[in-house]
């Protein structure tokens, strides 16, 4: 068994089929299937089995691949780590960023890329759920996500507080703020995450301890389909007040929520006891001084 065997295994296991992971790996499929027949020899016990088109883990397969995955994964870290020793900062860094948070974004990418110019970024977009999912599979080294989170899994360096604000069209005549009792008799649309408790909880416990209940019309894991619907005059948005900014020219408008507590917390998240390129930990260092409180 040798590194280049556990890498064909897993990309199997990863694509569900020889096929699709002989066209992935840039390789001929008899020569792959070949490798996972070897392997299951000298190991004595069946990995796969076919479920009609695709292959399943087998209960010894399922543990050969979490074993496998954590080691090529170490590996991968290691010739980075070594590489980096001697090199100056260049090559990708994938980071991953909430749309309601992405004003924290482009300035940094620019400040960076004047220091580093050799460095060059891919963004992924997605809720905080998913983001986080991202940094636990590696496809990305550092999220910027909203609280709360599970953050078991994760080392985090907290970012300022930001209050929430009911968003509605420029266009609309209406106070310089808002009360909880007067939100609650409007149409309202609240960002959901796709899973766990996010930013939609927060805000409806926030109405509950008021004694309140919300007319919630829309929910949505998308801050700017909400604010779409929002121009559209389906209804007024409560999000994170600095989350217009992410989004310039849009023609709405944020209006301060008087007596109410509601702060959105911000976190820029990396995995716990995990290698982070030099890019990465260069990257976390612009935010350094963020935090509030």
């Amino acid at each position: 068994m040798d590194l280049k065997q556990l890498r064909y295994f897993c990309t199997i296991a990863e694509e569900g089929q020889v096929t699709r992971a002989a066209k992935k790996l840039h390789m001929a499929q008899p020569p792959l299937s070949y490798q996972l027949k070897s392997l299951e020899e000298e190991l004595g016990v069946l990995l796969m089995e076919r479920n009609g088109k695709k292959m399943e883990l087998t209960e010894a397969g399922t543990i050969l691949y979490e074993r496998a995955n954590s080691l090529l994964l170490q590996m991968e870290a290691a010739v980075s780590e070594v590489k980096e020793a001697g090199e100056g900062l260049s090559g990708l860094l994938s980071i991953g960023c909430v749309k309601t948070g992405f004003s924290y974004i482009p300035e940094r990418i620019r400040f960076f890329r004047e220091q580093y110019p050799n460095v060059s970024f891919r963004l992924h977009e997605g809720d905080s759920y998913r983001l986080a999912e991202d940094v636990r599979n590696r496809s990305i080294e550092l999220a910027l996500v909203r609280l709360p989170l599970d953050l078991n899994d994760f080392d985090c360096l907290p970012l300022s507080k930001d209050p929430f604000a009911a968003i509605v069209p420029e266009h609309l005549e209406m106070n310089s703020t808002i009360d909880m009792a007067d939100l609650s008799e409007l149409p309202l649309m609240l960002l959901h995450r796709v899973s766990g408790i996010g930013l939609f909880e927060l805000v409806v416990n926030a109405f509950q301890k008021h004694g309140l209940k919300p007319a919630i019309v829309c929910q949505c894991p998308d801050a700017a389909m909400l604010m779409a619907l929002v121009r559209e005059g389906v209804g007024v948005a409560i999000l994170p007040e600095s989350t217009l900014r992410s989004f310039p020219n849009s023609g709405l408008k944020a209006v301060p929520i008087r007596n109410s507590e509601l702060l959105s917390d911000c976190a820029l998240i990396w995995l716990k006891d995990r290698y982070l390129s030099k890019k990465a930990v260069r990257f976390r260092e612009t935010f350094l001084g963020e935090g509030g409180n």
